[in-house]
């Protein structure tokens, strides 16, 4: 027990007092992320729409992801990450108001759509935020605090979800507001005079030599494979919580509970797992792992059983989410050149934003033709298609 409690101290060591800062308004902002989890749900249970409706308006998150993306490693190389999260911050939070006004899948589609852009346009600019502000050597553990924060706050905020949607759905979508714009005043006053830490940017010179990640080949084959990969966890987001309800017939308190404990998961595991991987696996065979272990997430949903069951399949998904996706960032940032660093972000959020478009548009049309089990075997099969695809593509980087 002494020497777990050791390594697990060794696994935040080293990091910036701006990198704990920005995790702490990540935790602020996700502890309100009470939206998007139930957002399948409510729009089939409160504003009655079809599967397919639904999945149309899922999709158009991912549309409007796919923009923001691109827009936000734009925008973070040309006025600066700080800025640009900021902005994002603020202007969520009226978006947030409005939802609940919007009744029709093509109003709810456009506030979704809207909601999406300004969301995701913060994401690049915040990983090269980290970044600034990380030593080389400690990048991946700053992602991983990162995400651990994010992780926490999302443990919290479906959980306080479910139980404001037993009330009113409309009280996610304000709750979501608050959260948001608490998170970027205290952004703003942390960080408004605060500079970059002195030798931690990246060499120009190095990495790609400053060209366009849109010219580097192998770096788009591996951000595809990031897309194939986001595409299945994605399921997450989308047809899982349906599966949750109209499967095994779960209130969504129980569904809040179940994504509160992924949080929880996360949060409890991905610095001493990330730590462990780092030292012992390597980026490569920490993605392929994580990669697998995410298509058996949704096989073991195959199985008979219940709670036990559901439970066991997010843990794997968990663990899958935790291996793989800090070493993606980690990959991206060690490819882009010091001055490229927000456009390759962008090129690799583009992956995982155009996956918030396929996975609920093919994920919600397959349940609904032939089943969810036909889904979950060909999100198993994608998976280990996935794994291969990284263990070639990474030896090319």
């Amino acid at each position: 027990m002494k020497h777990l409690i050791q390594l697990y101290l060794n696994s935040y060591r080293g990091l910036s007092k701006p990198a704990w800062m920005l995790a702490l308004i990540m935790l602020i902002n996700r502890s309100g992320a009470m939206v998007i989890p139930f957002l399948g749900v409510y729009m089939t249970d409160a504003l009655k729409f079809s599967l397919k409706d639904t999945g149309n308006t899922l999709s158009c998150f991912g549309a409007g992801a796919v923009v923001g993306s691109a827009l936000g490693g734009w925008l973070s190389d040309k006025v600066g990450n700080f800025r640009v999260q900021f902005l994002c911050l603020m202007l969520c939070v009226p978006v947030y108001c409005i939802l609940p006004v919007l009744s029709t899948p093509v109003q709810l589609s456009i506030g979704v759509f809207i909601l999406s852009v300004i969301s995701e346009t913060f994401r690049p600019a915040n990983t090269v935020s980290i970044a600034s502000y990380t030593s080389p050597e400690n990048i991946t553990k700053a992602f991983s605090l990162n995400r651990m924060a994010m992780n926490l706050g999302f443990s919290i905020g479906p959980a306080l979800g479910g139980l404001l949607a037993a009330i009113s759905y409309h009280w996610l979508f304000y709750g979501n507001a608050i959260s948001t714009g608490l998170a970027g005043l205290f952004f703003y006053f942390y960080f408004r005079n605060l500079q970059p830490v002195k030798g931690v940017q990246k060499d120009p010179e190095k990495g790609t030599t400053g060209l366009s990640p849109w010219k580097d080949a192998p770096f788009l084959v591996f951000s595809f494979f990031c897309l194939l990969y986001s595409v299945c966890f994605f399921q997450l987001l989308s047809t899982l919580p349906l599966f949750y309800r109209t499967v095994h017939h779960l209130s969504e308190w129980s569904i809040g509970v179940i994504l509160a404990y992924s949080g929880f998961v996360v949060f409890s595991l991905e610095m001493i797992l990330v730590h462990i991987a780092e030292r012992r696996l390597g980026a490569s065979g920490t993605i392929i792992i994580g990669t697998l272990l995410g298509g058996a997430a949704f096989l073991v949903l195959l199985l008979p059983g219940k709670f036990l069951l559901l439970y066991f399949g997010m843990f794997l998904l968990c663990i899958s989410e935790i291996l793989a996706m800090p070493f993606m960032a980690t990959l991206t940032m060690k490819r882009a050149s010091g001055k490229k660093q927000g456009s390759y972000m962008g090129v690799n959020s583009l992956a995982f934003s155009a996956a918030h478009i396929i996975s609920p548009f093919i994920g919600t049309r397959i349940a609904d033709h032939f089943g969810f089990d036909v889904l979950w075997t060909l999100t198993g099969l994608v998976s280990i298609i996935t794994a291969a695809g990284f263990y070639w593509i990474i030896k090319k980087l």
